[in-house]
């Protein structure tokens, strides 16, 4: 099947995304079956969508289970490549894409508000606190996460309730210290990395979203997609998270 751009934008806005919308994109470029022009025609219909008054986001994660005090990250903006899909990396590569400094967790964004959203993740003690991209996107009253042919199972989103709530199961326990490449400098800074070996189960959550009404879904091509506003998302993960903080676990502990 064909999908072009024009199908894109039609599916894009059937589903809730708007002008002025600030929006964190996970997504499975081949969940389409076949796009005309590729990974640059969904990013060029995600931001006609949005228009010059809205914000792109996507993560362009380079974290691994192999990360450690022993064996620190080493990130350069320009040249890391990300593990999330060819979308993300496509997207980061343009000139115009703004990367946010954080040695696994960093973003790409473009539009209004990319400068402010990336500007303190170099600051970010962990990953996906308060005011790296994942925190400042559920200030927003008009932010969203979509899901491209991917479900929550992909969505970073729920990291950041998960150290809002302080989980333990989310975290190692020292901190390390991680190189961070800057034009021609190298900055050190120490970070606590993501634990790996608990099996998730975000998916869980998503009946609790439609049953609120802050998800919506369509198909575009052979695609699922999902919006979901930001806020309730965080809202709605947390107050179950404090009733049972292993609900998102797919391990019982």
């Amino acid at each position: 099947m064909n999908v072009g751009k024009n199908e894109l934008v039609s599916g894009l806005s059937k589903l809730g995304l708007k002008p002025g919308h600030t929006v964190l994109i996970h997504s499975s470029l081949s969940s389409f079956g076949h796009v005309d022009g590729g990974a640059d025609t969904v990013i060029d219909a995600i931001l006609d969508v949005i228009s010059t008054d809205g914000t792109m986001i996507v993560p362009t994660l380079t974290g691994n289970e192999t990360l450690s005090p022993s064996n620190p990250p080493k990130f350069d903006p320009r040249s890391t490549p990300c593990w999330t899909g060819r979308i993300p990396e496509i997207f980061r590569q343009r000139p115009e894409a703004v990367r946010s400094l954080h040695p696994t967790h960093s973003v790409a964004a473009m539009g209004r508000d990319a400068t402010w959203i990336t500007a303190e993740h170099i600051n970010s003690i962990t990953p996906c606190d308060e005011i790296s991209p994942y925190g400042k996107l559920a200030q927003f009253d008009d932010g969203y996460i979509l899901l491209i042919g991917v479900t929550h199972a992909s969505s970073t989103m729920f990291h950041h309730v998960e150290e809002l709530a302080g989980v333990d199961y989310h975290m190692q326990n020292e901190f390390s210290r991680c190189a961070i490449t800057v034009g021609e400098r190298t900055i050190h800074r120490h970070y606590l990395l993501h634990k790996y070996g608990m099996p998730r189960n975000f998916d869980i959550m998503e009946p609790v979203f439609m049953e609120q009404g802050v998800q919506t879904i369509t198909q575009v091509g052979t695609a699922t997609l999902r919006l979901i506003k930001a806020r309730p998302l965080v809202e709605l993960t947390l107050r179950c998270l404090r009733a049972n903080a292993h609900i998102l676990c797919a391990t019982k502990l």
